[in-house]
């Protein structure tokens, strides 16, 4: 069976960046998602116009669907479905979108929760910048915005993350580990109210089942999360990350 992976993204922009760089900064740590092989697409459409789509045809080709798409032609052109071994998708909560509903949400994380069959989905709480939203003035283990409305967050998390993590191209191996370490806090926090990195995986469906009893029912807010490092993780597990994490830790001090 082919080794190659199909990322598709939300965005044609913004994640490609983020991929980009953490190729860029560990294309020995992570060849093996990184390599020539794997190949870049974006949907360009939200979370829940894509829950449309599957739900309305119960025989979907995901990737015939992704290579109708005239920005994905050229990159899709010459490749099929059988080529790749897994796919992994990156999308946004964007609980303030016109056909946002949690409902679909649930579904569409169970539909996609197996890379080597239709693809298995990463959320980002509420949306990919949520990777940067970080200073020295702000608790992130508590930082949570709301969830139901447009809070214009790409302005608020501009305008209030530390200049190191403004623009994703300039990011060092130790922002990314940085980054990487404080997420996966998150994470477990989220679900297991522990600010720690877990030594194992968290499913996805348990995330948004968290998101949603804590903060999306009570006060309808969402605790802010990066798909990112929840990939990575998920992906090399606690040991690999966490000898990174450590390892750039003691580079930056």
């Amino acid at each position: 069976m082919s080794s190659k992976k199909l990322f598709v993204f939300e965005g044609q922009k913004t994640e490609f960046n983020i991929i980009k760089s953490l190729a860029d900064n560990f294309s020995e740590t992570f060849s093996d998602i990184f390599s020539s092989n794997d190949i870049r697409c974006a949907f360009c459409t939200t979370i829940y116009s894509l829950y449309k789509t599957i739900s309305e045809d119960e025989y979907l080709d995901m990737f015939m669907l992704l290579k109708e798409k005239e920005f994905n032609k050229e990159t899709l052109r010459d490749v099929e479905r059988k080529d790749f071994s897994e796919i992994y998708l990156f999308f946004d909560y964007d609980g303030h979108t016109s056909n946002a509903s949690d409902k679909k949400l649930a579904e569409v994380i169970d539909f996609f929760d197996e890379e080597t069959e239709f693809g298995k989905i990463f959320i980002s709480y509420p949306m990919v910048e949520a990777l940067k939203h970080l200073s020295t003035s702000i608790d992130f283990k508590h930082l949570k915005v709301p969830a139901k409305e447009n809070i214009r967050y790409k302005k608020i998390v501009n305008e209030n993350c530390d200049d190191k993590y403004i623009d994703f191209n300039n990011y060092t191996k130790e922002v990314w580990a940085e980054l990487i370490d404080i997420h996966l806090k998150k994470m477990n926090f989220i679900v297991n109210n522990t600010f720690c990195v877990s030594n194992k995986m968290i499913p996805q469906i348990e995330i948004f089942e968290s998101q949603l009893e804590k903060h999306i029912k009570i006060d309808s807010s969402i605790s802010v999360l990066s798909a990112f490092p929840v990939f990575l993780f998920d992906y090399y597990g606690f040991r690999t990350i966490n000898k990174l994490i450590q390892e750039k830790r003691i580079v930056g001090e």
